[in-house]
């Protein structure tokens, strides 16, 4: 047998270590800023760049991306190199990977809280930043599959499944969803509109949690939980159903985010039928990492990695139970837009990816670092103030959202809505707002106590840069399994492996999207809904720069509640000029798809510049700054034309003069209306194109029949 030596790599996990306990602390903080303005909005001290809607998406961009991302990659370049035996394809690829990431994130960060976003939720960052991103996942799946390709392990593990399944899917659902029209260098307006946009970021979205926050986190779960158990997986034949199910049924189930909505009801159901599926192969995978912990329990309650372990695991366990529950039809009409999905989501990013991310960070520093952990008591504490904290955080939202769901569908034994005014719901559930920054300070305190665990322990040891092993060249490899099954065989063929994997996945989108875009009666138009006007185009991107949407839907769903508060439910044909879509995920104000018409400008200028003087008790933020900030004007041709690319009939040559005098005509008209509301106010400032923007909502169905008509 002709044994080789070679290095594994240890300096590219360090590196992607200290930068998972970085961005995870600066993520947590953010999203600690956002909890605290939930209940005291003057907290962004009118600074702009802090209001809520801004760094919401900052915030979940940092988990995902930043702490989640990073910790992925320290999780795969460490057990991809010893699953396969052999060191990184690359080590130029390793740390450009490194340097691109951490360059993507700190883009992220300067351009959301300036308001540069294309607001698709996880899917924030514009287009040059896109690219970007795209050429350093390219990177990371050469080197992995260079990895996979050079190994002297001729199976391949089931983490290592579970890893190919994450790159390829990640690049395709990336690259579908980021179809944009640039019209600047930060800016730019999705390919789709309405509800064909609706449904591909929904594919998206609930696949992006699938495939970057879960499979990733699967794989990474196989590796370590058996290492730091020092026992083998439970079921190999599970792990073989688990995988496969999974990849395939995972993907269909991005339409129950829409459910109600105005996708057809064929997607609704396809998407809720799926999800409910989904609960077998992942119980079943969760079973399987339980077992394998059988005879073990003593080492659990000894060892804080594996008590993170068993709870990241439980997390799992548990939000992979109530995703597809929420995606039944009847108890989605009670949860979405509420609370309830917030506290859901957060069960799996602090339970699942966090406490699993906090497991193998103290299992790996020391293995890095050649020495003990610097203070096992350290980290016990930080578990039981981690899920303390968790607690604190989950519960209450739990109960705000079931409080808002059953106070917006309340009516009296007159038949009246019993909470008419939506504000009513807000100012019931604002002290578990309170509590939930309780929760979130607690999580912060936790990560704060391991990053300094993590220091003391590797000042106390000396790092390892390389790694030294010894394997047999992969063409001298005897197998040692006896009767090879036909997966052991697919085991030793990447190539064929991977093409199997990714036809598994592409099914399921394909059947979703291709119809919504070949059947036009998928999305029927109605005559009356026409585009939006140059001020109100240059006011929607201002809704869009503020994250309104983060707050505020576009969509009424067809319930005797909403129609009540709300007017009118919402139809596919409304949206067939909106590029992007924004229907939102979230209330945590009223929706606004019928807001034109129902108060006078004065009213909308007073609420944006001072929310509590219109609306006693709002948690909205002030918006001040609109009043004396000047629309870019300049910006309106370049924005016209890349609509007209993408299927808005604007006339050609109508940005060249026409769409000023036009957007000048409405600025003028809305300034006269303020006058007699006693408000003064220039025509050329922001307010003025958002007022436009708001007062339009709607207005195409209110003012004429809803005749519908087949392109």
């Amino acid at each position: 047998m002709n044994v080789e030596t070679f290095k594994y790599d240890n300096r590219i996990v360090r590196a992607f270590g200290i930068a998972t306990i970085v961005w995870g602390i600066v993520g947590m903080l953010v999203g600690l800023i956002a909890a605290v303005q939930l209940f005291f909005p003057d907290a962004n001290l009118n600074f702009q760049f802090i209001t809520f809607g801004r760094i919401r998406p900052l915030h979940t961009n940092a988990v995902i991306f930043a702490f989640v991302g990073n910790g992925m990659f320290m999780g795969v370049y460490y057990s991809l190199q010893r699953l396969c035996k052999a060191r990184m394809f690359s080590d130029w690829l390793s740390w450009f990977n490194f340097w691109g990431w951490q360059t993507i994130i700190v883009a992220a960060a300067v351009t959301l809280p300036l308001g540069l976003t294309t607001s698709k939720e996880y899917a924030e960052l514009e287009w040059p930043i896109k690219i970007a991103i795209t050429i350093v996942w390219v990177a990371f799946a050469v080197n992995l599959f260079g990895t996979i390709v050079k190994r002297r392990e001729k199976h391949m593990y089931v983490a290592i499944w579970f890893y190919i399944a994450t790159v390829i899917t990640v690049a395709v659902l990336h690259i579908t969803n980021s179809m944009t029209m640039p019209a600047g260098w930060f800016k730019s307006y999705s390919m789709y509109a309405g509800v064909q946009d609706a449904l591909v970021q929904w594919w998206y979205g609930h696949n992006a949690v699938a495939f970057f926050l879960t499979t990733p986190y699967l794989g990474l779960m196989y590796y370590f939980l058996p290492k730091a158990a020092n026992r083998p997986v439970f079921s190999y034949r599970l792990s073989i159903i688990h995988f496969w199910a999974l990849v395939f049924l995972y993907i269909w189930a991005g339409p129950h985010h829409l459910l109600y909505s105005a996708l057809p009801d064929w997607a609704q159901s396809l998407g809720m039928v799926f999800s409910l599926m989904l609960i077998a192969p992942s119980w079943g995978g969760m079973l399987n990492v339980l077992l394998t912990l059988r005879g073990a329990w003593d080492k659990v309650r000894q060892d804080p990695v594996l008590k993170f372990m068993v709870v990241a695991i439980t997390a799992y366990g548990m939000s992979t139970l109530e995703g597809p529950l929420l995606s039944i039809k009847t108890v989605n009409s009670l949860s979405h837009y509420t609370d309830w999905t917030i506290a859901h989501v957060h069960v799996g990013a602090m339970g699942w990816n966090g406490f699993l991310t906090f497991s193998m960070l103290y299992y790996l520093f020391p293995r890095l670092y050649r020495t003990n952990l610097w203070s096992t008591k350290l980290a016990n504490y930080h578990f039981w103030i981690g899920l303390l904290g968790m607690m604190f955080y989950c519960i209450p939202i739990y109960v705000a959202g079931v409080t808002e769901g059953l106070m917006w569908k309340q009516f009296n034994h007159d038949g009246f809505l019993q909470y008419p005014n939506f504000l009513e719901t807000i100012l019931q559930v604002v002290p578990m707002f309170r509590l939930r920054a309780i929760g979130g300070t607690l999580y912060l305190v936790g990560a704060f106590m391991m990053a300094y665990n993590l220091y003391r322990t590797a000042k106390a040891g000396q790092f390892e840069p390389d790694t030294e092993a010894q394997a047999a060249a992969l063409e001298k490899t005897v197998v040692a399994h006896g009767k090879s099954t036909w997966h052991r065989m697919l085991e030793g063929k990447p190539l064929f492996f991977t093409v199997l994997a990714t036809v598994s996945i592409l099914i399921g989108g394909l059947v979703e999207i291709v119809p919504m875009f070949l059947v036009q009666a998928n999305v029927p138009t109605i005559a009356s809904v026409h585009p939006y006007s140059p001020l109100e185009v240059l006011g929607r991107d201002i809704y869009i720069r503020e994250g309104c949407l983060g707050c505020h839907s576009q969509m009424i769903r067809p319930f005797r509640s909403e129609t009540e508060r709300y007017g009118e439910y919402s139809k596919a044909g409304e949206y067939v000029y909106d590029h992007p879509f924004l229907w939102g995920s979230e209330r945590k104000g009223p929706d606004l798809a019928r807001e034109g018409g129902k108060y006078p400008d004065a009213w909308h200028f007073n609420h944006m510049d001072d929310p509590r003087a219109t609306s006693p008790g709002s948690i909205m933020p002030r918006y001040s700054w609109l009043l004396t900030q000047k629309i870019e004007v300049d910006t309106l041709p370049s924005h016209l034309i890349a609509l007209r690319r993408v299927g808005v009939p604007y006339p050609a040559g109508y940005e060249n003069g026409p769409a000023q005098k036009d957007l000048q005509a409405q600025a003028d008209k809305i300034v006269a209306n303020l006058k007699l509301g006693s408000v003064k106010a220039d025509s050329d400032k922001e307010i003025i194109a958002l007022i436009a923007y708001l007062q339009r909502l709607g207005t195409d169905i209110k003012s004429a029949p809803t005749t519908t008509v087949t392109k």
